[in-house]
């Protein structure tokens, strides 16, 4: 059974009541899900998503009937009704992903360089590294993996290509090591291009600046918005979102007294979360996690528009 991270944290967090209508936007195997029904009463309602075909397999070993499974990216949020009162989403790959050869996500195991969270849409990480240009690919191993050796590793893929197709997880990752110099210690050199080529093909950091956004539109006033994150990227996307709702928009040269402001979208609900020492060592996954939480206000959503002050 695949342990979800920070499980205790997000769930706390929520502050799930009996009656409520909850959304797991990234069910996975379904461990916060199940942690969510339990806190459930019989008039309580939990709906999930996922695109993984095999986490939809998962959801139908739940028999409950207060609990609804949808496959769906969590930035397709039409099936969530407005009014619910907390939304939970825990960002990135899961460790049954990675743990699993034929998904391609790892360079641990040997396998079919595919990297999809759904391998029946898109283009695989082979298909895509087949056809990018040099320069595509460096912008990519750059940006997405913050990988200071983008540049050789992507002149070594665009060589490596025109023997024959980089089609296997090893290949990339042997090739991958033959261009990085140095590393730090502990680290393999090919965690950064790894994690760079997953986010590009799933496009998830566009994913997480879409959600952001419906999911805030759909929470009732003091409901719950808690996102896991484990790579800077997309917890500075959710930082940001967060910091930018918490703020009242003041019109510009305009005096207000205090009781005049304007109330802000969102209240931040502590500080951000970490899993502790001895989660962390039981799950060494749960090293990067970090969880947000934000509480929804009165204040009308009209004001906020996708991409707006927080989009990385």
């Amino acid at each position: 059974m695949h342990e979800p991270v920070l499980a205790r944290e997000a769930i706390e967090a929520l502050a799930v009541r009996p009656d409520g209508i909850y959304v797991d936007g990234t069910f996975g195997r379904g461990g916060h899900s199940r942690l969510i029904l339990e806190r459930l009463g019989p008039h309580g309602r939990l709906i999930a998503l996922d695109r993984d075909p095999q986490a939809a397999e998962a959801a139908r070993e739940i028999g409950d009937p207060r609990f609804s499974f949808f496959k769906a990216k969590f930035s397709e949020l039409s099936m969530v009704p407005h009014g619910v009162h907390g939304m939970l989403f825990d960002l990135g790959v899961s460790s049954p992903q990675l743990d699993d050869p034929a998904r391609g996500f790892s360079f641990r195991h040997d396998g079919p360089l595919d990297m999809r969270m759904d391998p029946e849409a898109g283009m695989s990480a082979a298909q895509w590294l087949a056809a990018a240009e040099e320069q595509e690919i460096r912008g990519v191993i750059r940006d997405y993996g913050e990988e200071r050796f983008a540049k050789q590793i992507a002149a070594a893929i665009v060589a490596a290509r025109r023997g024959g197709p980089i089609a296997r997880t090893r290949q990339l990752a042997e090739l991958v090591g033959q261009a990085v110099r140095t590393r730090e210690p502990g680290q393999d050199p090919a965690t950064r291009t790894f994690q760079a080529l997953r986010i590009h093909v799933n496009r998830e950091l566009e994913e997480v600046s879409l959600m952001l956004p419906q999911a805030l539109e759909r929470l009732r006033p003091e409901g719950r918005l808690a996102v896991i994150s484990f790579h800077s990227l997309e917890d500075r996307i959710v930082k940001r979102f967060m910091q930018a709702a918490a703020r009242p928009e003041v019109p510009r040269k305009l005096p207000l007294k205090a009781s005049e402001m304007p109330q802000p979208l969102l209240t931040i609900v502590g500080r951000a979360m970490r899993a502790s020492p001895q989660e962390t060592r039981r799950n060494p996954r749960a090293r990067s996690a970090t969880l947000r939480v934000a509480e929804r206000t009165a204040e009308p959503y009209s004001r906020i528009e996708p991409g707006a002050r927080w989009r990385n």
